[in-house]
């Protein structure tokens, strides 16, 4: 029997046992990873089906050495989750204690990768009502902030644990911070034969990356959900914000979300709307301003560095032409974030390897 047959009995059998046998079933978009969704609909009611099979490379055990990291693969190095069911329902329970808002999980199979989730609609997602002019850009991204305030409010776990499941927050460490920021070093100048990349130049790199990494090291550690931007958070009906693809949280930086959120790379988030969400989250957080905004430039260029470096490999290693288009703000974001003092070892390098990239236009 072909896999494709074998893995849709296992969702019918799941469906059927989770009470939703009977209902239509649409699939929707591919999700970038290996997990994929349906809507289900029954009658007037409707849930989202997440099919995630468990084919990708080990995840990381906070007991891995870096070299069995190395040799385990991408998602262990740098402590990705997988698409593991189990991570995504206990991370949704941890989220719901602290009073936010995740989809509900109706049910779940951690073997064979499902799990039945709350249908927070179609469309509101706060980059789909901004383009459709449905919402103010800035009204959005304060209550982005403020559920952000609230998310870093607690203290941060370890592990969560519900019934017999438990899942750890690994640190969001140097040994996956270095693998992140090396793909800026490994495929800009492929990408683009204006930067240079020498045996000189990767040396350098590799000491002032490690700057970069030790500044990152000495920031306090929030619980971080790592995808914090437009596509992942949605407007509900009752105001409050839903959360999604938060499964990869990690012990990180407060600083990392706000990067995400605020320098996105996939939709130009204008300045005000930016300095709304940060003035918003540092007045609910109470937090120093100018020491915010050295985190948010160094965890900013590290971020910057890894995204160019993923959009660099996609174009020109996967042969995803429409990359080219993020480029160029991507570009900028990166730029903007070198301007800041305490990256200026990293500004110095990327002005001598890659000076164009502090030419784009806004």
């Amino acid at each position: 029997m072909g896999s494709e047959i074998v893995r849709d009995s296992q969702i019918k059998q799941f469906l059927t046992d989770a009470g939703w046998g009977d209902a239509v079933v649409n699939w929707l978009g591919q999700d970038a990873s290996t997990r994929r969704y349906a809507r289900l609909r029954r009658g007037h009611e409707t849930a989202l089906l997440m099919d995630a099979p468990p084919i990708e490379s080990t995840i990381c055990t906070p007991s891995m050495t870096e070299a069995e990291r190395h040799a385990a693969g991408w998602n262990a190095q740098t402590r990705l989750a997988a698409s593991r069911v189990d991570a995504f329902v206990l991370v949704a329970h941890h989220l719901e204690s602290m009073g936010l808002t995740p989809p509900q999980v109706h049910a779940f199979q951690v073997e064979q990768g499902f799990a039945l989730i709350e249908d927070f609609g179609e469309g509101r997602e706060f980059a789909r009502l901004i383009e459709r002019g449905a919402a103010d850009e800035q009204t959005l991204y304060r209550q982005a902030a403020m559920t952000l305030a609230q998310l870093h409010s607690t203290s941060s776990p370890t592990s969560i644990a519900l019934a017999d499941l438990n899942w750890p927050i690994l640190q969001f460490d140097s040994v996956a911070l270095r693998a992140n920021a090396d793909l800026y070093a490994d495929w800009l100048h492929i990408y683009d034969d204006r930067a240079r990349m020498t045996d000189r130049d990767r040396a350098r790199w590799e000491k002032v990356r490690d700057g970069l990494i030790n500044q990152a090291e000495a920031f306090p550690r929030e619980f971080t959900l790592r995808d914090y931007h437009a596509e992942n958070l949605l407007y509900l009906p009752d105001g409050r914000i839903g959360l999604l693809d938060f499964q990869d949280a990690v012990l990180g930086w407060d600083a990392w979300d706000m990067a995400m959120l605020t320098q996105d790379a996939r939709r130009h988030v204008s300045d005000d709307a930016a300095q709304a969400a940060i003035r918003t989250y540092l007045d609910a957080s109470g937090k120093d301003e100018a020491t915010f905004l050295e985190r948010l430039a160094i965890i900013g260029t590290l971020n910057a560095l890894r995204i160019t470096g993923i959009f660099a490999r996609l174009v020109t290693r996967d042969g995803k032409p429409r990359y080219n288009d993020f480029m160029p703000r991507q570009q900028l974001m990166l730029a903007r974030n070198l301007a800041h003092p305490a990256a200026a070892e990293m500004a110095a390098f990327v002005r001598d390897t890659a000076p164009f990239i502090f030419e784009v236009q806004p």
